[in-house]
């Protein structure tokens, strides 16, 4: 019997083996199979058919039968740039979909995006962004971030990527499209708060906060595309950098996808850099460092530099460019052939009456906003409203409602945002929440641009005659995103005085941000009692903020961006190194330094109560793993959701380190009176240092790993681990 049971196992084994060889064998196969194709294809064209290839949206080549790639944005829903079809689906901003803290969430919605970007003919996506925030929130695209810690923004991006371009066998399939990892690298660590301001950082930083997240995109999720940031890094711009693009990106983490530039970069080495003093030079210099599409959004042919006008003439007088030329359009080629669009006809598509959003995705839609809610306070649990006890209630505040725009997009979806069908505002949420069983009073109060209070004697009226107020502030595609940099976090215009007026009310006030960055609201963090951050919620916003105002959803989600005192405060993150706390030197004179509110925090309708953090072993090999467990429980009487975080700590090194790092996170969902088990793996990934030749080793010595329910202290609860050698 024992004999049948080993030569069963080897049979297995031998099956699974051969079975896992003809699987490599077959992608071996097909990549073996492009290959020859585009060589082929590369031999047949000319060098005006080449350069047309490597720019975005190349027309087909009827000659040779080449295929357009139409590209589009997928930060949070398909948007075709230069278009607003009004039929895709708009879901949460990206800051707010890594409040859920729930990779798979951020999976299904980008799978859900492919589709509809298949629908739309498009098949190419300049998303995610795997920017790693740096606690500078004067930078308007601080929205587009999924936090300011690297292990988070590395497990969204991969998810991200997983779900738009598919993974095995489904990769690039007929549901599925090319990722743009960007911007490569450092892009956020500018000294002013400046969008595309300049870059200088040790290859230390560098690799321990900025990389990470395209090491993971590389390595893991296999990213197909990557595009370089605008800025100059340590005075050598990314679009020639070819120490980041060649040496790191392609030979380092391995890389074999195309490059495309971001909007005008190539060209800008002149015009922005003042490297080059032609558009020609600009041009070899990209192409030499491995940029391969030239985007300039419109084709407008001035601002073009991979264009046969411009480099006609130098290419005759240098042939060796042409191995350039030939390089980077192979790589276009490749990407085509892997999408499957050679093997079939370009979609007639009608923009105005092809519906690419499903109510499927829309449903999704309202979930990733539920689940993406923050409550940063509820002072003596105001929330959630009883609606059996009210009868009137006061919707105020400059983002509580938004029509229906005449051009492009709503100003309350965030930057990067296709048009829905429709939008569902807070005060459109609220009404179709209450019914007739409430009264709603509405009032703007104020413009969110505007330093005008001609609207407040409204807004105070609809408030006192109103049993609770709901208050709607925070910012929009006005006052944040791309371009919209700022030097100060406080509520701009005069929204703040909105809000001081209507607590002076003395009605019950709950403040709910719409928001695309963490803002200085020290009056409202210390007077109001009640206060939701929802970030851009997406297209069913209204919906989301009504369902957890009545207690239908539990918020659940957790910042990842520290919220700062002022902006003098800046840069503010959880990713800290020792300094001279003990002695009161690395204080602010006069200020708290802690932020307003921290990495990781968020509170719920329940309580919950950790037990005391086990490890599996307490002493390791530093080659060795073990694990770490810890306990929670629903304390309250409602089923909530919360996300268990694990930081470490490297005691002593050779190098000096954060004070902690997040390195696992689980969201679980409990029961009032359960208690479930989280465990987290500690190893190499976990315990690693980048000791001083910027090589990743774990050295012996104690680590102290913190699990809780922030990143602060009195929420962790802490044990220590031995490596050994």
């Amino acid at each position: 019997m024992k004999k049948l049971f080993v030569l069963g196992f080897f049979t297995v084994l031998l099956l699974n083996c051969n079975s896992e060889s003809k699987a490599n064998k077959t992608t071996s196969q097909k990549d073996s199979e492009i290959a020859s194709k585009v060589e082929n294809l590369i031999s047949q064209m000319t060098l005006e058919e080449k350069m047309t290839e490597m720019i975005q949206d190349a027309p087909a080549n009827e000659r040779l039968g080449i295929p357009v790639m139409k590209y589009g944005e997928a930060l949070h829903g398909l948007w075709l740039v230069l278009d607003y079809y009004g039929n895709t689906t708009v879901y949460p901003q990206a800051v707010a979909c890594a409040s859920t803290w729930e990779p798979e969430l951020i999976k299904k919605m980008a799978s859900q995006t492919a589709l509809e970007a298949r629908a739309l003919g498009v098949t190419h996506c300049y998303s995610p962004n795997l920017d790693v925030y740096s606690g500078d929130a004067r930078y308007g695209r601080v929205e587009e971030s999924y936090g300011e810690d690297p292990y988070l923004v590395s497990r969204m991006g991969v998810a991200f990527i997983e779900g738009l371009q598919g993974t095995g066998d489904e990769q690039f399939d007929e549901n599925h499209v090319i990722a743009t990892a960007k911007h490569f690298v450092g892009y956020p660590e500018n000294r002013r708060g400046i969008n595309g301001g300049f870059s200088d950082m040790s290859e230390r930083r560098l690799r321990e906060v900025y990389l990470p997240s395209f090491e993971a995109a590389v390595k893991e999720a296999k990213v197909g595309s990557v595009m370089p940031g605008h800025q100059d890094f340590n005075g050598v711009p990314c679009h020639m950098n070819t120490w980041l693009l060649k040496d790191i990106l392609r030979d380092e983490l391995g890389f074999d996808g195309f490059i495309v530039s971001d909007n005008n970069d190539v060209g800008r080495l002149q015009t922005m850099h003042f490297i080059p003093e032609t558009r020609a030079k600009s041009a070899i210099l990209g192409l030499k460092a491995g940029v391969d599409m030239d985007l300039v959004i419109g084709k407008n042919v001035d601002l073009s530099t991979y264009h046969i006008n411009v480099l006609k003439d130098t290419i005759k007088q240098d042939p060796s460019l042409m191995k350039y030329i030939d390089k980077a359009t192979s790589r276009i080629l490749t990407a085509k052939y892997k999408l499957g669009l050679f093997d079939s006809k370009p979609k007639e598509i009608d923009e105005k009456t092809v519906e690419a959003g499903t109510d499927e995705h829309r449903e999704f839609a309202l979930e990733m906003a539920e689940k993406s809610m923050i409550m940063l306070k509820n002072d003596n649990n105001l929330l959630p409203l009883d609606l059996s006890k009210i009868k009137s209630l006061a919707v105020i505040g400059p983002n509580a409602h938004e029509e229906r725009p005449k051009k492009k997009t709503y100003k309350l979806l965030g930057g990067y945002s296709g048009l829905p069908p429709y939008y569902v505002s807070v005060l459109d949420g609220l009404k179709k929440k209450v019914g007739d069983n409430v009264k709603i009073n509405y009032a703007k109060g104020c413009d969110i641009d505007s330093f005008s209070k001609e609207g407040f004697p409204e807004a105070i009226s609809a408030a006192k005659k109103s049993d609770a107020v709901v208050l709607v502030v925070g910012s929009s595609h006005k006052t944040c995103g791309e371009g919209g940099d700022r030097s100060d976090l406080d509520l701009y215009g005069v929204q703040n005085e909105l809000v001081e007026a209507i607590h002076k009310t003395g009605k019950p006030v709950i403040v709910v941000l719409i928001n695309g960055r963490p803002l200085s609201i020290n009056y409202i963090a210390e007077n109001i009692p009640s206060v939701l951050e929802t970030w851009y919620g997406g297209m069913r916003a209204g919906n989301a903020v009504a369902n957890v105002i009545f207690g239908d959803v539990n918020p659940g989600g957790k910042l990842t961006m520290s919220f700062p005192r002022s902006v003098g405060q800046v840069p503010v993150t959880y990713l800290e190194r020792p300094d001279f706390i003990g002695s009161g030197k690395g204080k602010y004179r006069f200020t708290d330094k802690s932020p307003l509110f921290p990495f990781g925090y968020g509170l719920s309708y329940t309580t919950f109560k950790y037990g005391e953090p086990k490890l599996e072993s307490n002493t390791i090999n530093t080659d060795g793993e073990t694990t770490v467990s810890i306990e929670v429980t629903n304390t309250g009487d409602r089923q909530g959701d919360e996300v268990v975080q694990m930081y470490v700590r490297d005691d002593y090194a050779s190098v000096g380190r954060y004070l902690k790092m997040l390195k696992g996170f689980e969201r679980i969902s409990l029961k009032p009176g359960e208690t479930k088990t989280v465990t987290f793996k500690l190893g190499f990934n976990e315990l690693n240092v980048l000791n001083q030749d910027m090589k990743k080793v774990v050295e012996p010595g104690t680590f102290t790993i913190s699990v809780g329910a922030s990143s602060m202290e009195k929420d962790l609860k802490t044990i220590i681990l031995t490596a050994k050698n």
